[in-house]
């Protein structure tokens, strides 16, 4: 299988977290990766909750999106 192939799926199946901190950022979705993983390895693994709060929160602001399409379907 082709690398890309499979960075495509986990991004698709997982969290999107480093490619949408990338976008708002405005740099390589692989930097903020990189950035997460050396830094884990700095702070014991620290920085891995403050990934997963981060997928957390955007799961929650996705899921709001989606259930509130406009304010008469209140």
């Amino acid at each position: 299988m082709n690398l890309e192939r499979i960075r495509d799926f986990c991004e698709r199946r997982g969290f999107e977290v480093c490619t949408r901190m990338g976008e708002r950022i405005g740099i390589k979705p692989g930097v903020v990766r990189m950035y997460f993983i050396y830094t884990s390895f700095l702070a014991f693994g620290s920085p891995l909750i403050i990934y997963l709060v981060l997928a957390f929160w955007l799961r929650i602001k996705d899921y709001w999106r989606q259930s509130r399409s406009s304010v008469l379907d209140l």
